[in-house]
């Protein structure tokens, strides 16, 4: 593999990532090694890659390969080995610089600084004067000071609640943000100037997480999803991992049943099913046990602040109908499937027919206009 800013970009245009050439001097001019921390963590984005581990004073050839490979790296851990920050693939990085379309003149707020990677690349783009980056962990924040001392740039760096946003550096032209977000906060909203853009990883509790672009219009924000979009959720927004904890005692009294709905259909076959259940069953989130056949269980919980609701179909190989197991005030298998179902309905739409508004009071989710509404948030 080829071990340069440049070689990068040329795999990435080959890969019609990179669109838009003047990136390609913003990754020459922000080197992404000089982001990356000595000892970390690489997170491949193909399921049958398991992460490893880098470390440039043990293997540097090894060490710059993953830097300047299309992958993830995490760059800090919460103790128990769940990661909590990362330098995210530049690819997704690319995408999401193109999106947001920043100006020479432009002013941006940035939502999570990280290693300071993109916060780099914004101070390349419109100027360090122009961008304030806010990063909630003060360690996180001086590394990312430090990298970005290192490699020239100066953009303005906060340790706050990036759903805060920072009020005395606005109005934004751009808000780029690089953490999961379900529901926007109003301060994006008020700190945005009319036909501001704000580009982030809009990431419901069901399914993969999703581009979306909004463009601000008096206190009011309305845009599409443009792509896919894994990102490690806002903190204050971040949601619990696996089965719930008591569904084995919890089984006896659950509701049995059949269906005949493949189980696996539901996740990873499109991003637009994924969207119509996240849209018309809210609050449920998935999570998949896997056996040696693929998928063996796929559990739909709320584990909200109404208690905690769960399903779990199993798949069976060459069954006629798969046995569904549901316990508490919802029915949730009862409620994605029948969204899963409503989205064959109406076609099968795509990724790129559904759109979100957002307003003071909540969020919409649309389908193909703003005035065709599936849910209210």
């Amino acid at each position: 593999m080829d071990l340069s800013a440049d070689d990068l970009a040329d795999r990435l245009a080959a890969g019609g990532r990179l669109v838009d050439e003047r990136w390609r001097e913003g990754l020459r001019a922000v080197p992404r090694h000089l982001f990356v921390p000595e000892r970390a963590a690489v997170v491949p984005d193909r399921p049958r890659y398991e992460p490893f581990d880098i470390d440039r004073s043990a293997d540097p050839d090894a060490w710059l390969r993953a830097v300047y490979d299309d992958t993830a790296i995490a760059a800090q851990t919460d103790g128990s080995g769940v990661w909590t920050s990362s330098c995210s693939a530049p690819a997704i990085v690319v995408i999401f610089l193109q999106e947001l379309r920043p100006l020479e003149h432009h002013r941006v707020l940035e939502v999570g600084t990280g290693t300071g990677w993109t916060a780099g690349l914004l101070a390349w783009r419109v100027g360090g004067r122009n961008v304030v980056s806010v990063e909630i962990d003060p360690e996180l924040s001086r590394r990312a000071a430090d990298n970005l001392r290192a490699a020239g740039f100066a953009p303005s760096l906060v340790v706050g609640d990036g759903a805060e946003g920072f009020a005395e550096g606005a109005p934004y032209d751009r808000v780029h943000v690089t953490c999961g977000v379900e529901r926007v906060p109003r301060a994006w909203l008020e700190q945005t100037r009319p036909g501001g853009v704000i580009v982030m990883p809009w990431s419901p509790a069901w399914g993969m997480g999703h581009v979306a672009r909004l463009t601000v219009a008096n206190g009011t924000a309305v845009g599409r999803l443009t792509g896919p979009a894994g990102f490690m959720m806002l903190r204050s927004q971040r949601r619990a991992f696996g089965a719930p904890p008591r569904a084995a005692e919890q089984s006896a009294e659950a509701d049995r049943s059949r269906t005949r709905l493949d189980p696996r259909v539901l996740l990873g076959q499109s991003p637009g099913a994924e969207i119509a259940v996240a849209a018309l069953a809210p609050g449920a989130r998935a999570h998949v046990e896997t056996g040696p056949g693929g998928v063996a269980r796929l559990w739909a919980i709320d584990d909200g602040p109404g208690g905690t609701a769960w399903a779990a179909a199993d798949f069976e190989p060459g069954a006629d109908a798969f046995p569904v197991r549901q316990y508490g005030a919802r029915r949730l298998w009862d409620e994605v499937e029948a969204a899963y179902l409503r989205w064959v309905e109406w076609g099968q739409p795509d990724r790129e027919r559904y759109g979100l508004t957002v307003t003071p009071d909540g969020q919409r989710v649309w389908l193909d206009r703003p005035d065709r509404i599936l849910a209210r948030t």
